[in-house]
Order: C-alpha cells, then structure tokens, then sequence
C-alpha cells in the first residue's frame, strides 16, 4: 500500500480524465488497474471536481475504431460492485438483439482485445455468465451485499475463454487449418479457441459480430484453412469477395485513359431517348 497523496483540485481532474483514458484501452496491459484505481478515486471525488470530469469526458471526442466504445462510468460501477461484493442489475442486449434484465453476483472484470467483459454469477440462470460490457446498460442502486463465491484467477481466465468462445458473438466459424495448433494460437488474439487435430493440423473457433471481422482473423492465420460451407454461408461468401478483391489488386490496371477516349469517340453511341 502506498501512502496518502494529497492533489490539488487540477490534479486530481487531471488523473481521473488520465485513468479514463487508460481504462478505455490506450494504453495496453494497465486498462484493469485503471478501471479499478478510477472506481477508488471518483469515490472520493468532491460533486463539483466529478462534475469538471464528467464535463470533459464529454467534450471528449475519440476516433472511431472497430470496438464499440464502452462508457467509464459504466466501468466504474461495475468495478464498485465487484469491489464491495454488491448485486448488480442490468439490461443486457445479446448479440441477437433482445434486450433483457438480469441479476448477477459480480466476480471480475477483464479486458481482452480492447473489450470489457464481466464474469458474473447469474442469480436466475444459476450460474456463471460472461457479458460484454459495451452491451450492459446498469439499473442502479447495486445492492445488497454478497457472500463472493471462491474462484482462483486461472479460473475466471478459463471461463471467461470460454465465454468468448461460446455464446458472445453474432457470427461463428470452426475452420480447419494445416498448421500445428501452437504455431497458429501465438498467432491468433485471445478469445479464439485453437485445438490440436493432428501434429500438423488444427481446429479454430473464431467469432465476431461482423463477419467480414472473421476474414480479417482467418487471414491472420497464414496457412490454408477450410470451413463448411453449409454451417458458414455468409462467412463463405466474404471470403470469396475478398479473394476476388485481392486478386484484382495484383492483376494488371485497367487503362482507363483508352477507354474513356475509345467511349468518347464512338459516334454510333445512341443519343437521346
């Protein structure tokens, strides 16, 4: 434990609008421990400096990216409750699209490819649960208190993997790919399944809420892939139009200056109606 820093009314703004930015990915491998010193901090904060940080954390404008932006305080009140061992109720929208309440024991937040998820025990469903914190819209107040179940670190790694891989995602595909399942996992980022199938050849789970997303990872893999057609239609098919997309950036210009002068000078053009 650290001792007492005592800030002045700039600085204390200052490292809360510093921690908001840590917590929403910019810098990689500190967003958890931002979100939790940001839960503390804002916590202790006077109503008129949280006011100046909301202020700015509005007239804050970030440069769109391929994750949907997941709001602080969202992350702080879900932090507050993991911290003191309150219930947390909140509409949750699967990636279906129905919007439902739910009512959770929160364990852990966790970051992972510059998005949020909460592994949480869910009180009707009894039992454990991973959500996407960009689609958690929280019902305050949190309460009551809890009695925290026990469960190691490398336990909620495992689950909320296996979260990632089951029900989080819009889109899915199991591809087989020729490469050894080791070579391809150090490759791939974290959330998708990659299992042995043969020492040269190996299965990937991958999901996405796009699937023009899953072309990106599958081309990620750099080694030949399969999937089934049948169980991916719409995967197949991004896959065949970014083939032929690729195959027209290697090929030869097209020489449009010839066609445009042999168009404009085709007097036998029809004119008019």
């Amino acid at each position: 434990m650290l001792p007492p820093l005592l800030f002045d009314d700039d600085e204390a703004v200052a490292v809360a609008i510093g921690l908001r930015t840590a917590a929403a990915g910019a810098v990689s491998g500190i967003e958890e421990s931002s979100v939790r010193a940001l839960a503390k901090q804002e916590r202790l904060l006077p109503s008129r400096l949280r006011r100046r940080v909301g202020a700015l954390a509005s007239a804050t404008v970030a440069l769109p990216g391929s994750q949907p932006p997941v709001d602080a305080a969202v992350l702080t009140a879900i932090a507050a409750a993991c911290r003191d061992h309150e219930r947390l109720r909140f509409d949750y929208r699967t990636h279906g699209g129905a919007t439902g309440p739910r009512v959770t024991e929160p364990h852990r937040l966790v970051a992972s490819g510059r998005r949020w998820y909460l592994l949480a025990w869910d009180l009707e469903r009894d039992d454990w649960r991973t959500f996407r914190v960009d689609r958690i819209v929280p019902r305050p107040p949190a309460g009551p208190r809890f009695t925290p179940r026990d469960m190691p670190d490398e336990d909620v790694t495992t689950r909320i993997t296996a979260g990632l891989a089951q029900a989080t995602w819009a889109y899915r595909a199991r591809v087989v790919v020729n490469a050894p399942a080791a070579e391809i996992a150090a490759r791939l980022p974290a959330g998708l399944t990659v299992e042995p199938a043969g020492d040269d050849t190996c299965v990937v789970e991958a999901g996405s809420d796009d699937p023009s997303m899953l072309t990106v990872y599958l081309g990620m893999l750099g080694a030949d892939f399969r999937i089934d057609e049948t169980a991916n239609p719409e995967l197949a098919d991004h896959l065949r139009a970014l083939a032929a997309r690729y195959t027209r950036a290697t090929g030869p210009a097209p020489d449009l200056r010839n066609a445009s002068v042999s168009a404009q000078g085709d007097t036998n053009a029809p004119h008019g109606c």
